[in-house]
């Protein structure tokens, strides 16, 4: 919590309207009054400042539901480095540090692995923390599978998306059938882009369920790479197909770029 509030306050918080007329408290614009206009809706104290009527419109501000997916699979665990995070605490942080700033623009937020509708508050946000940390998923690698996804909600699924993507592909059908937009973010430990292994290694997944051992381990590498570069690309147009939005983020790079992405990505999902 410590991390994520830290990481949340380096984004400019403010009011998430919506830009569009409606009912709200914050002022929008003026705009001259119309045929069909009603005589109440007049601000008369601007329009005694001109020649004509004006028309005082507020912004739209209905809250809204944000569905965060935090992938906690064997494979998350992984980093390459001591020094670096691992991909699950750094999805960890931005999951909290996104539900912090939508908490404060006065929207409700939740897990998707828990039955719970998504609320408000700060006790909210206590319970997405605890939850986090308590562990859910089971196996190598894992898949958002969302129990509650409202209507015309927003969502955002963190992992390394390395597991089948068939499952993807099925969470973000049933999400446009059900008018819900968002974000997928790809982490990836830099080692995993890189792939910087050479002679005698042994691979291993995180739970020891999958060993591989070759002696030209160099050898892999093109082939690998080229593996990768299709599920990212695959990961993309899936994204395009659905109207959702994808970005891929390194463990050994800052995290604000990556929360203020967000923030700008769900902000354009919603106009």
């Amino acid at each position: 919590m410590a991390d994520a509030q830290h990481l949340s306050a380096t984004v400019l918080l403010g009011v998430h309207g919506r830009k569009r007329a409606g009912t709200g408290d914050e002022f929008w614009q003026y705009r001259p009054a119309q045929a069909g206009d009603a005589y109440r809706q007049i601000d008369w104290r601007r329009s005694a400042r001109s020649d004509g009527h004006f028309i005082r419109q507020t912004e739209w501000q209905a809250a809204q539901a944000v569905l965060i997916g935090v992938d906690d699979a064997a494979s998350m665990t992984f980093t390459g480095h001591k020094g670096r995070p691992s991909k699950l605490r750094r999805a960890q942080t931005l999951a909290m540090a996104l539900a912090i700033i939508a908490v404060r623009g006065g929207e409700r937020v939740g897990l998707t692995h828990l039955p719970e509708p998504p609320r408000g508050g700060t006790a909210q946000l206590m319970r997405m923390a605890q939850a986090l940390m308590d562990g859910h998923e089971a196996g190598d690698y894992g898949a958002p599978r969302p129990q509650v996804m409202p209507m015309g909600s927003r969502a955002v699924f963190l992992s390394d998306f390395l597991g089948d993507p068939a499952a993807i592909e099925a969470v973000l059908g049933r999400a446009a059938d059900r008018d819900v937009r968002g974000a997928l973010v790809q982490i990836l430990d830099p080692d995993e882009e890189a792939f910087p292994f050479d002679g005698r290694t042994v691979f291993e997944s995180m739970t020891g369920a999958i060993r591989f051992e070759t002696l030209k381990a160099k050898s892999l590498r093109e082939a690998y790479l080229e593996r990768l570069a299709e599920r990212k690309a695959r990961l993309q147009e899936m994204c395009r197909r659905t109207g959702w939005r994808y970005h891929l983020h390194h463990t050994d790079q800052p995290a604000e770029p990556a929360l203020l992405w967000l923030y700008r990505a769900l902000e354009k999902v919603r106009a």
